[in-house]
């Protein structure tokens, strides 16, 4: 799939975007099934990623290709994918729930920090968490294993669809992470659904200040038109 160039106006449009905005927007589009919940950032400096997925795709191992050789080998999918994912794309993994083997290690992560990659998320665990806490890069996961990924499983491919904590993923898609989970846009609508979940971030944190001023939820959270009109005033007020 084809994804469309991304420009500056889009990239700070992905970076402030929340994923709970980004979901409702969503929603209202009729997506209901974009948002990959119970994952987060391994260093809680790193809180937020986003960019176009890189997929790389994982199976159940089998004894006979878990060799060294096998692992060595360049062009090995994951080690493949570790010198080829573009800069400014997210590495997104399916590891199928397997969770007794880790994904990635500090050395393939510190490779694709080099390589100016945005980012890792994968449904499965990491290793050598106390080093990936400690490095400047959003590494965005779900738990802690010690044995390397070859103990439980193996790289098959990349750049193909995907199903990463049940959510499908797509080359090119966007991804946007923040402390409340992941999100995968649809590259096709990524910068219109942006584009509106800035625009409700705006909304909610003006809301947030009515009701923290003492103002009741009634006619405010959700607005009703007064409301809606207030929120315009007081808007162009800040611009």
């Amino acid at each position: 799939m084809t994804t469309p160039a991304m420009t500056d106006e889009t990239r700070k449009l992905y970076a402030i975007a929340t994923t709970a905005s980004l979901t409702a927007q969503l929603i209202k589009r009729g997506f209901r099934t974009r948002a990959i919940s119970n994952i987060a950032p391994i260093n809680p400096n790193t809180p937020r990623v986003f960019g176009p997925a890189y997929t790389l795709r994982y199976i159940p191992m089998r004894e006979d290709l878990a060799t060294g050789v096998a692992m060595a080998n360049p062009e090995n999918p994951q080690r493949k994918a570790i010198e080829v994912v573009p800069a400014g794309h997210v590495l997104v993994a399916d590891t199928h729930g397997m969770d007794v083997s880790g994904t990635f290690g500090d050395i393939l992560v510190a490779r694709l920090k080099v390589r100016s990659v945005a980012g890792v998320v994968s449904d499965g665990p990491m290793r050598d968490i106390a080093e990936l806490e400690n490095m400047d890069f959003p590494v965005f996961t779900r738990g802690n294993a010690a044995p390397p990924s070859y103990a439980s499983m193996l790289a098959a491919d990349a750049q193909v669809p995907i199903g990463c904590g049940g959510v499908a993923v797509f080359p090119g898609d966007i991804v946007i992470g923040d402390l409340d989970g992941v999100v995968i846009l649809p590259a096709a609508i990524a910068e219109e659904v942006a584009r509106a979940a800035v625009e409700q971030d705006q909304l909610e944190a003006y809301l947030r200040q009515r009701v923290e001023g003492g103002d009741s939820i009634v006619g405010v959270y959700p607005p009703n038109e007064k409301t809606k009109v207030e929120y315009d005033l007081w808007k162009a007020k800040q611009h």
